[in-house]
């Protein structure tokens, strides 16, 4: 089956690439690498499809789940572990899974990714329900790990979504939404860490980014939930409220410390002129959104 996978199939640039230079390979590989864009431009409806059941699912108290093997299941686990700093979400509620468990982060688990059976259960582990959405990730469409994943979700009603890098994926036919970008043959023959896993990085990116404004973690362009975890994101957060607000940066000091280092609180207090408690019940009332929460 592998022959018939473009992911699989070796790129026309590249075949003397033993003898090729340094700055001569370099240049292939990045002219390869800047058609990854467009490549994902084309499957923009389906990602927008795919952000509106997220967002969905996400008001209604789900979770979004990734699922993949390798460097898939990596890449949904960074973007899953970003969640929490960045738009302030529990741990629990952007989920990323990985065959053969978190171990294979840092080390391949050997064929954890070739029993359906063992995707069934990471979800079972994490008791998946019918709220849940699960985006499943495989480079080639064809992970058993992840297909058995993506049908004990279908089977218990959870939504599902497929990204692959193969049209006419199995993942894609198992999923309720297909994500399918054609990013081509790789550089160094199916090494999918390459071209695939860009666009499969760009993916991720939209799918989470685009889901957290939705629900209200952002106001403008800037990220009104941000945990303050680190001197970097103190700073940052102050910076937000000053943007947010047009303070100085005392009054934005003042305000972080009276909201408990809360950005999205400070700003609402500060544009409002609300206490903290008034500003929490503001915002509780208008599901997180600055702009409702202050009109």
């Amino acid at each position: 089956m592998l022959e018939h996978l473009t992911t699989e199939k070796r790129n026309e640039k590249t075949m003397n690439l033993d003898e090729m230079k340094i700055i001569d390979f370099l240049t292939v590989m990045n002219e390869e690498d800047a058609s990854v864009a467009e490549s994902v431009k084309k499957e923009l409806p389906q990602i927008a499809k795919a952000v509106e059941h997220i967002i969905a699912a996400r008001r209604n108290d789900g979770r979004l789940i990734y699922i993949g093997a390798g460097t898939s299941g990596r890449i949904g686990l960074l973007d899953a572990v970003e969640c929490p700093p960045t738009f302030g979400t529990a741990p629990e509620e952007v989920i990323g899974l990985i065959a053969g468990g978190e171990k294979a982060f840092i080390k391949a688990v050997e064929g954890a990714e070739d029993r359906e059976e063992l995707g069934v259960q990471d979800l079972q582990d994490i008791t998946l329900t019918d709220k849940d959405i699960v985006v499943g990730i495989a480079a080639s469409g064809r992970t058993p790990y992840v297909i058995g994943g993506l049908k004990y979700a279908n089977s218990i009603g959870a939504n599902t979504i497929a990204v692959s890098c193969n049209k006419e994926s199995a993942i894609g036919k198992v999923a309720n939404i297909a994500i399918e970008v054609l990013s081509g043959s790789e550089v160094l023959t199916g090494s999918t860490r390459l071209k695939a896993g860009t666009s499969q990085k760009l993916i991720c990116n939209m799918l989470s980014t685009a889901s957290m404004i939705g629900i209200g973690k952002v106001y403008g362009n800037l990220m009104v939930d941000v945990q303050l975890t680190n001197e970097k994101l103190v700073e940052r957060a102050k910076r937000i409220v000053m943007e947010a607000t047009s303070c100085d940066y005392e009054t934005a000091t003042a305000y972080l410390s009276k909201a408990d280092n809360k950005p999205k609180i400070a700003i609402v207090m500060i544009l409002a002129g609300f206490t903290k408690e008034e500003a929490i019940k503001r915002l509780e009332e208008t599901k997180g959104f600055i702009r409702k929460a202050v009109q």
